[in-house]
């Protein structure tokens, strides 16, 4: 069997073609976006609260979150739910 020399160049490539195929394979299978997951500052901006109040509701468990490397994750359509659920409708006189 001949020996194959493999470069820094190919090994990059294989790395990235890796990489490709399994970010498809999550998106087709699991429906992950990478824009899916937002820090805290676009939470607070969205629901108009401040660090305090997400934290209290990181503690009460009313917005589920990831946290990795100290770095808290919050899923934007777990928000999004969260907001049609507790939407209030009033009604104009």
């Amino acid at each position: 069997m001949p020996a194959s020399i493999l470069t820094t160049e190919d090994l990059e490539d294989f790395r990235k073609s890796l990489l490709e195929e399994i970010k498809e394979m999550l998106l087709q299978y699991n429906r992950i976006t990478i824009d899916r997951w937002v820090k805290s500052n676009i939470v607070m901006a969205k629901l108009g609260i401040s660090p305090g109040t997400l934290q209290n509701f990181r503690i009460n468990e009313t917005i589920p979150y990831s946290k990795l490397g100290g770095i808290i994750y919050y899923d934007e359509e777990e928000i999004n739910e969260i907001l049609l659920k507790n939407k209030n409708f009033f009604l104009k006189k």
